[in-house]
């Protein structure tokens, strides 16, 4: 910040702000922490001398607020990879399964918008797909915060569903899936990725959802196919045309640059002997709701019976664990 060019480029300085912003926040917490401890062992020590009931339950209290201020701390320094800092596009798709799939995309769709409220996540949606009978065809949406990516790439994968189907008129027993896939927004300064028109198909098409002022009546929403890596990307939240295909363009330019980072990562670890598999389709987590209530974790084994307040976005003890997991 010293520098006499450090103004010169707003993004770059920009970028800097904000780090500086953030670990400013990290070490503020910890210091506050730090000055919590302090002062109950100062007051464990007085109630050594001449105990005291009111004081000891005092102590107690704030011990575990500390406990859950450290683990907050502790999740954020497990944010240390280079994207995990950055927004992210989060998009849910149904799996086999109909009317059933499509509902359990819309449970999960409100599962990620009410972690964003709690967490003060900020959403911008892409694109809207109604399910024919009920629920959601497909939804992808923008998520802007500190660290988004690093806190939401641990859920990216199948997540399985079990209980009694509300559309089945015989009360049975149903198991849905649905695909919930994670791309950082890199900066665009990162991004070197030429895409020829041969490539590339784009389609236009009227916007769905809710209408309005022309909304559902001119062919703004536009659907861009790449050939060589099979990506399909949409957006249909801007009423302009243009708009939506700037959108789709950037999307496509950070998904193809997060298959070249994975590449690369991939090839390292076969230099280092790791293992190298990536499940993309692997199920990670099982909502069960009938004839038990659970939620289990398959990566970590990390569970919870309480699937109600898991749905309502009650999500943090997966991702902890699941970043845990990653540094052990």
């Amino acid at each position: 910040m010293n520098s006499i060019n450090f103004w010169d480029d707003k993004n770059h300085s920009e970028e800097v702000l904000n780090e500086i912003n953030t670990l400013k926040n990290k070490l503020s917490k910890i210091e506050k922490l730090k000055i919590e401890i302090e002062s109950n062992l100062e007051i464990i020590d007085l109630i050594k001398l001449n105990f005291d009931e009111e004081m000891k339950e005092l102590v107690e209290n704030s011990i575990k607020t500390i406990e859950e201020e450290i683990k907050a701390v502790e999740l954020e320094l497990l944010l240390n990879k280079t994207y995990d800092k950055c927004d992210c596009i989060l998009e849910i798709h149904p799996g086999a399964g109909g009317t059933e799939s499509c509902d359990w995309c819309s449970m999960l769709y409100r599962m990620y918008t009410r972690w964003c409220e709690k967490n003060n996540k900020k959403i911008e949606l892409l694109d809207y797909q109604d399910g024919d009978e009920a629920g959601i065809k497909s939804v992808s949406f923008i998520v802007h915060g500190n660290n988004s990516y690093g806190y939401l790439k641990n859920e990216k994968g199948v997540h399985r569903l079990i209980r009694i189907s509300p559309f089945d008129s015989n009360k049975r027993r149903h198991t849905s899936f649905a695909s919930v896939d994670i791309t950082p927004i890199y900066n665009e300064t990162d991004i070197d990725i030429e895409i020829k028109d041969s490539d590339i198909r784009i389609d236009t098409y009227c916007a769905s959802g809710h209408g309005g002022q022309g909304v559902n009546t001119t062919p703004s929403a536009v659907r861009i196919t790449h050939f060589p890596s099979k990506i399909v990307v949409t957006c249909q939240n801007e009423r302009s045309q243009i708009r939506n295909k700037e959108t789709c363009m950037k999307i496509l330019k950070n998904k193809l640059y997060m298959l070249e980072v994975e590449r690369r990562e991939k090839e390292l670890k076969n230099i280092k002997g790791e293992n190298t598999e990536i499940n993309f389709g692997s199920q990670i987590r099982t909502y069960t709701m009938c004839p038990y209530t659970l939620v289990k974790d398959h990566r970590t084994n990390t569970e919870c019976v309480n699937v109600d307040k898991v749905l309502d976005g009650d999500i943090d003890l997966f991702i902890y664990d699941n970043l845990k997991k990653d540094v052990s």
